[in-house]
């Protein structure tokens, strides 16, 4: 077996993607789209450059994600107040029916994932996963 760190966090992710996909495909929402969803649920209505800083992904790919949600009805596009060149996205009814759902999957998916571990070991690595996140934050 091997313990290298990368290698096993890959395997656990890749695990974990695979049991979630098809949740995500009844929901009739691509991968990463949860995500953007959640950021706009938690901030209000955002500019796809906001979006795309936030989630530290590619404006492109903000951009794709955002054409597909606007499509299937998961979020709407307004113009900006403050910027008449720019649009606001925003989060719909039926996006945030979809955003609650993908979260009791979540939930759903946790626990079976945590299945055998204690209350301080949860906390132990949820500590230490945000750990590895902010020790790999790009340097400026």
């Amino acid at each position: 077996m091997e313990f290298a760190i990368h290698a096993l966090l890959y395997r656990a992710a890749h695990r974990q993607r695979n049991a979630m996909r098809p949740y995500l495909r009844r929901l009739g929402l691509g991968p990463g789209q949860p995500r953007l969803l959640v950021s706009l649920e938690r901030d209000g209505p955002s500019s796809q450059k906001r979006l795309a800083d936030s989630l530290e992904v590619d404006p492109s790919a903000v951009c794709r994600m955002l054409d597909t949600l606007e499509k299937g009805g998961f979020v709407s596009r307004g113009v900006d107040r403050n910027d008449r060149r720019a649009d606001t996205i925003a989060i719909t009814d039926k996006g945030r029916r979809a955003l609650e759902a993908w979260q009791q999957v979540g939930r759903q998916i946790d626990r079976q994932m945590l299945q055998g571990f204690t209350d301080e070991e949860v906390k132990q690595l949820a500590e230490y996963l945000e750990r590895l996140r902010v020790n790999l934050q790009p340097q400026e």
